[in-house]
C-alpha cells in the first residue's frame, strides 16, 4: 500500500526583525496561511522569504513542511514553561513551516521519498534542526533540545518538479531507497553535533 499525505494548509512569509537575547536579527520565522493556489519554483514558495540561506533555503531546502500535529505538542511544551500566556494555539506557519501536513511523521518518512502532487514534485532531504531563532521564536532556552529529543522537526523537501500547489491537496509518497527516515537522520546529526 503506497503512503499517502494530504497538505492541509500552505504558509509564506517576508524576512522581518526579530528580537533574540537582547538582539535584533532578521528572520522569516513566523510564516502566515494563503488560500490561493501558491507557485513552487526551484527556490521554494512564491512570497516566501528567508532571511539566512546557510541554514534555511536554497536548493535542497526550498520548502519545509511539519505534521500538523506536532502544533499541539509544541503548544503544551510552551504551556509548561508559562510561555503561553493566553492558551493560544499555535497557528500553522508559528514554526517557520510552509506546508502543514496530515498522515506522515519523522518515522514513516525517508531521505529520497519524492511526493507527487498533481502538478509538483518534492524530494525529501533532510530533518528540520533548531537554532536559535527557534528558541526565541518558542519562547524557551531548551526549545531546540525538545526538538531533537521529541523527533518533532519536520522535513526539507527540494523541488524536482515545479508548477502550483494548493492546500487541501493530497499526494502520494514514492519510496527513494528507505534507508534513512527523517527521524534517524535527526538522530545522527544530533549525536555528530555533541562530539
Amino acid at each position: 500500500m503506497a503512503k499517502s499525505g494530504c497538505v492541509l494548509s500552505i504558509q509564506v512569509g517576508r524576512v522581518r526583525p526579530l528580537q533574540v537575547g537582547g538582539r535584533k536579527l532578521m528572520s522569516a520565522i513566523g510564516k502566515a496561511a494563503v488560500s490561493a493556489p501558491v507557485a513552487v519554483g526551484p527556490l521554494g514558495l512564491a512570497g516566501d522569504e528567508q532571511a539566512d540561506l546557510s541554514v534555511h533555503g536554497g536548493l535542497s531546502k526550498a520548502v519545509y513542511a511539519l505534521p500538523r500535529e506536532h502544533l499541539a505538542w509544541w503548544q503544551a511544551q510552551r504551556q509548561a514553561r508559562g510561555v503561553s500566556l493566553f492558551d493560544e494555539a499555535l497557528a500553522p506557519g508559528a514554526l517557520g513551516e510552509n506546508l502543514s501536513l496530515q498522515g506522515l511523521n519523522e518515522e514513516a518518512v525517508f531521505i529520497g521519498d519524492t511526493w507527487h502532487f498533481t502538478e509538483v514534485v518534492l524530494r525529501v532531504t533532510e530533518p528540520r534542526q533548531p537554532c536559535g531563532k527557534f528558541n526565541a521564536v518558542m519562547g524557551y532556552d531548551q526549545a531546540g533540545r525538545d526538538m531533537v529529543q521529541s523527533g518533532r522537526c519536520g522535513f526539507y523537501l527540494s523541488v524536482d518538479q515545479p508548477g502550483t500547489l494548493s492546500a487541501g491537496e493530497s499526494f502520494v509518497v514514492q519510496p527513494g531507497e528507505q534507508v534513512t527516515s527523517i527521524a534517524a537522520a535527526l538522530r545522527h546529526k544530533a549525536r555528530k553535533h555533541m562530539r
